[in-house]
């Protein structure tokens, strides 16, 4: 009994301390961004499509790196969402037990690859192909940036979806098999429908993950912060964070813009994992 009190007691400090270094993160970014708004009005810098750090008079405008981070993570979500249902599908209810001990960890490799590795990947297979097979000027564009993303983020939607079809058809099985109704019935009438709010779960947290990619993007999407189109370059917020902070300098106005860059992305993403747990919470399954 009294060594349950003490490990909750530990339970209850480490998850504080997760939730004050949480806190320490947010007002520490907060604190920087603050000084890119006292030289530049919040209504320009979130609407404006000029980003000019290092002019003698910079405009700080980042409406295109927004665009471009949700457009491609978008185009990711398009492609990688059918995929990753049917792939769930498939798992769960077609494939027998012996091949999904094969092709169950397989999809928990595709998560752990290092990004770096998928954004080589991507540059040498994805973009120079676009060059070479489709005539394009340059590959590196949003839909490369796209494609790959939905690579990267299918074991989320997969494993999501997955685990939801699996209990889904635990319920269903037995009834459907005594009734004589087909698999493919179950799947189409009861599976699918019963499964839709963990498919909307993991399209959400899909969402998120490819929102804060920054390497394997930064390595396909030719890091131009324009306005971004499907076949055109385009900047992420995270690879802009990335490329630039190393040479800004620091308490300069172009330190502090990225700053604020970072703590829009984190508003955004929180908004996205706020959305994504309270549909887990009313998911019946």
């Amino acid at each position: 009994m009294k060594f349950d009190k003490i490990f909750s007691f530990l339970i209850k400090i480490i998850a504080y301390f997760s939730i004050l270094i949480l806190a320490f993160i947010i007002f520490f970014i907060a604190k920087e961004s603050t000084g890119a708004f006292s030289q530049i009005s919040f209504f320009d810098f979130l609407f404006g499509t000029e980003w000019h750090p290092i002019k003698a008079e910079p405009q700080i405008e980042i409406l295109p790196m927004i665009t471009a981070t949700i457009y491609v993570s978008l185009v990711a979500i398009l492609i990688s969402l059918p995929i990753g249902i049917g792939t769930a599908v498939f798992l769960s209810t077609v494939i027998n037990k012996k091949f999904k001990k094969i092709f169950d960890p397989l999809v928990d490799i595709l998560a752990g690859i290092p990004s770096v590795i998928y954004g080589l990947i991507g540059f040498v297979v994805i973009v120079k192909s676009f060059e070479e097979y489709f005539s394009f000027p340059s590959g590196e564009s949003v839909l490369a940036g796209g494609i790959l993303l939905s690579i990267m983020v299918l074991p989320y939607i997969i494993s999501t979806v997955k685990e939801s079809m699996v209990r889904i058809q635990e319920n269903y099985k037995i009834s459907s098999q005594a009734l004589g109704v087909s698999k493919w019935h179950m799947i189409r009438y009861l599976i699918l429908p019963a499964a839709k709010k963990s498919i909307i779960a993991g399209l959400i947290l899909a969402f998120g993950r490819a929102m804060g990619e920054t390497m394997a993007v930064m390595m396909v999407i030719g890091n131009s912060p324009i306005m971004p189109k499907l076949f055109g370059r385009a900047q992420t917020i995270p690879a802009l964070i990335a490329l630039e902070m190393s040479g800004a300098q620091i308490n300069s106005l172009h330190y502090h813009s990225l700053f604020a860059a970072g703590l829009l992305l984190m508003f955004i993403l929180f908004g996205i994992n706020i959305i994504f747990y309270r549909l887990k919470e009313k998911s019946d399954f």
